[in-house]
C-alpha cells in the first residue's frame, strides 16, 4: 500500500443492561461517556482514525450505534434503558457478526470489544438474535467464533466474580481478555472503566507500531510479550557488547552491587530484574531479556510492547517462559532480590 498507513480502530462496547444494573445506569453512561470522549482525545493525537459501535443487551439485543465516527458521538443517555435478563452469549455474538461484516477496503483497520456484565448468562437460548436455542449449542458458536478471528480482532469481557471468569473462558476468551470487576458499587464501575481505558491505551499504542491485536489485553506484565509482538513492535535487540547480565546472590543496595562486581555506578544504567508486581514510572526505560538467548531488548518500544502509557502504571512480573522484564533504577539505593540478575548498560 502506498503513502502512510491509515489506521482505522472499530472500536465496541456491549453493554449488559439486564434489571440487575438498574443501580448502575446513571454511572454505565458516565463510564462509557468517558471512555468515548478519551477514544476521541487520543484518536486525534495519535492520528488513528476511531469509529465506535454500541450494543445493549438483557432478553434482546439492541444495537443502538453502529461504526459511528468517535468525534461525532452523542451520549448514550437516551439510549441505555435497563430490564430484562442477561443474554450475553447472544449479544457477543451479534456483535462481531454483525461487524464482521464492516467494510476493510482500504487502511489498516482493527477491531476492538468490550462487553461489560455484571452477572451469568441466562437469556440467550430465547433471544430471537441467538444462532441456536440450545445452551450447549450457544457456547460452541462462540468458542468457535472467537477461535477462527482473524489477528486484527480483539475480544475482551469484563465479568463480577471468579466463576464468571471460568464461564468467560469456557466461552472461548482468552486469559488476559478477561477481567474482573466489582459489580456492586459505582466505585467498581468507575474502576472498570479506568481498566478499559488503559487497555485500549495499550491498543492504540500497539497499533502505532503495528500490532494488530492482543490476546492479552488486559495484562501489563511479561504476559504481552512473545516473538510476534517483539517483532510488530520493530524492536532490534542491543548489541551485546553494550551490556552484561550480573547475576545477584545476596540483599544488597543497587549502588554497591554493581560497585561490588567491579563496575562503575551509572544512574539509569542499571536496570533491576521486575520480581514483583509494583509502580513504574513514565520516565523508567525497560528492557525485555530472551532468557534462551540472552538477548536484550529496550527503548520506548518495549514500553510501547508491555502496553505501557505514559503515565505511572503497575505493571506485574507475570510468569513467561520466554521473557524477563527489567526497569531501570534511578535509585542509588534500590533493594536487589537474591537469585534475580542486574542489567548493566555498558
Amino acid at each position: 500500500m502506498s503513502g502512510s498507513q491509515n489506521y482505522i480502530n472499530h472500536v465496541a462496547l456491549v453493554l449488559d443492561a439486564s434489571s440487575s444494573m438498574s443501580r448502575l445506569s446513571g454511572k454505565v453512561v458516565e463510564v462509557a461517556d468517558e471512555q468515548i470522549a478519551y477514544l476521541a482525545r487520543r484518536s486525534q493525537e495519535l492520528d488513528q482514525e476511531t469509529r465506535v459501535t454500541v450494543y445493549v443487551f438483557a432478553d434482546q439485543v439492541e444495537c443502538v450505534i453502529y461504526d459511528k465516527d468517535v468525534l461525532r458521538m452523542p451520549s448514550l443517555k437516551q439510549m441505555y434503558r435497563v430490564g430484562g435478563m442477561t443474554a450475553l452469549l447472544a449479544a457477543t455474538l451479534k456483535s462481531q457478526r454483525e461487524l464482521a461484516q464492516t467494510a476493510q477496503l482500504y487502511g489498516d483497520h482493527s477491531f476492538l470489544t468490550f462487553v461489560l456484565t455484571d452477572g451469568q448468562e441466562n437469556a440467550s437460548h430465547r433471544c430471537t438474535d441467538a444462532p441456536a436455542r440450545d445452551p450447549r449449542a450457544l457456547v460452541d458458536a462462540v468458542a468457535s467464533m472467537i477461535e477462527t478471528q482473524e489477528d486484527n480482532w480483539t475480544l475482551a469481557v469484563l465479568v463480577p466474580d471468579q466463576m464468571g471468569k471460568r464461564e468467560a473462558m469456557q466461552y472461548g476468551f482468552p486469559k488476559d481478555n478477561v477481567a474482573i470487576w466489582d459489580a456492586t458499587s459505582t466505585q467498581g464501575l468507575q474502576e472498570a472503566g479506568q481498566v478499559i481505558q488503559e487497555a485500549t491505551e495499550k491498543f492504540m499504542i500497539g497499533r502505532s507500531k503495528g500490532i494488530r491485536g492482543s490476546r492479552a489485553v488486559f495484562s501489563t506484565g511479561a504476559d504481552a510479550v512473545n516473538k510476534d509482538t517483539i517483532k510488530a513492535a520493530g524492536l532490534k535487540p542491543v548489541d551485546s557488547t553494550k551490556y552484561q547480565l550480573v547475576p545477584v546472590t545476596r540483599d544488597a543496595a543497587i549502588r554497591d552491587w554493581v560497585v561490588e562486581s567491579g563496575h562503575t555506578y551509572r544512574t539509569g544504567g542499571a536496570y533491576y530484574q521486575l520480581s514483583k508486581s509494583e509502580k513504574v514510572q513514565p520516565k523508567k526505560q525497560i528492557s525485555v531479556l530472551e532468557k534462551k538467548t540472552d538477548r536484550i531488548y529496550t527503548g520506548p518500544e518495549a514500553r510501547a510492547l508491555l502496553g505501557l502509557p505514559d503515565v505511572e502504571v503497575r505493571i506485574k512480573p507475570d510468569h513467561n517462559d520466554e521473557f524477563t522484564i527489567f526497569v531501570q533504577s534511578t535509585s542509588v539505593n534500590r533493594k536487589l532480590v537474591p537469585n534475580t540478575r542486574l542489567l548493566l548498560m555498558l
